[in-house]
């Protein structure tokens, strides 16, 4: 018989036995359409009895079909599967935390940094009984966490939060480290909120280009550029609130006062201090800009920005102060650490 006609060899297939009569033969092959047989009747279905061959050539499609839906998972369900593993790892601290990712189209551009990550970044206004200081924040869960600097909030009677869409939410304070000058606050109701991801600081180079976007003078959703200019900078800042000179009733916040090199800038920083180590940016840095975020070109953190230096004006008038690209942030791998302890106040 013509190889054409065979069914895998078995013989049962060439020879059905129904009531004491053999089937006829296959009939020929028509390229143009099904064969056409008054007793297989193959255009109007099989016959009752499937040999064994031709149920296992219906495997392979299963398989097939297993393997598209891997691919789908792999593919397009890439981000929920990452922030399941991340949420699972959270107090690693060498765990990442997922959220806004720059579009392929336009990776390596400020544009796209800061499109993509914007909505991650809050401004901060905490009140107390000596006035009110304006900071920054980064949305790190859809529920509302937000990391700041300890100093933006330090001392708050009530802290409002604005998102990027204008929308106001009261926040509690979680936890806070006074010594990294960090702090975690969540908002009252929210969800479903943009997340920022936190990259790796410990990646970082001099010179890698970096994008920041904060709420400095009040001025929400600031995006400045440079450069990754030094690393493990010692700056010290004040644990407390009476070492920021905060200013009242204006948009701008306090001028964070800090120590660098044995100097102190910005006004004193009072007896109560911590030393950590920074990234030193020329990305500009105004006040307002404290708790917000220092971002790779991959719209990553790898920062929290928390000191930066500003020149003043003759007889120290800080009206006519302003950034001089000398800025630092706090590595994301310190915050990443510590947000086992944050989270637990």
């Amino acid at each position: 018989m013509d190889d054409n006609y065979r069914r895998g060899g078995d013989e049962d297939a060439n020879q059905q036995v129904h009531g004491g009569q053999a089937y006829p033969p296959p009939p020929p092959y028509h390229p143009g359409g099904a064969p056409q047989h008054p007793h297989w009747g193959w255009s109007a279905g099989a016959p009752a009895h499937v040999p064994a061959h031709a149920r296992r050539a219906k495997r392979p499609v299963g398989l097939l079909a297993a393997a598209a839906f891997v691919a789908a998972v792999v593919g397009g369900g890439t981000a929920a599967l990452t922030e399941t593993l991340t949420n699972n790892s959270a107090d690693a601290a060498t765990s990442t935390v997922s959220g806004t990712t720059v579009s392929q189209s336009s990776k390596g551009t400020v544009a796209g940094v800061a499109a993509a990550v914007s909505p991650a970044i809050v401004e901060i206004t905490a009140a107390s009984g000596s006035g009110q200081s304006t900071g920054s924040g980064v949305v790190i869960t859809g529920d509302g966490e937000i990391v700041t600097n300890n100093h933006v909030v330090a001392g708050a009677d009530t802290v409002k939060v604005q998102l990027s869409t204008g929308r106001t939410y009261t926040a509690d304070v979680v936890g806070t480290s006074p010594d990294k000058d960090l702090a975690l606050i969540e908002l009252q109701g929210a969800s479903g909120l943009k997340t920022a991801a936190l990259g790796d600081s410990d990646s970082v180079r001099v010179g890698d280009e970096v994008v920041a976007i904060g709420s400095p003078e009040g001025l929400t959703g600031t995006v400045t550029s440079g450069i990754v200019s030094a690393l493990d900078r010692d700056v010290t800042v004040s644990k407390e609130q009476g070492g920021q000179q905060q200013q009242q009733g204006g948009g701008g916040g306090d001028r964070w006062p800090f120590e660098f090199g044995g100097q102190q800038f910005n006004g004193d920083t009072g007896s109560s201090t911590t030393t950590y180590k920074a990234i030193q940016t020329d990305a500009s840095l105004n006040p307002g800009n404290s708790g917000g975020a220092l971002i790779n070109m991959n719209g990553e953190i790898i920062g929290i920005n928390s000191a930066m230096f500003s020149a003043s004006g003759s007889g120290g008038d800080s009206s006519t102060a302003g950034s001089v690209g000398l800025g630092f942030s706090i590595p994301v791998n310190t915050v990443k650490a510590d947000l086992s302890e944050l989270r637990a106040g």
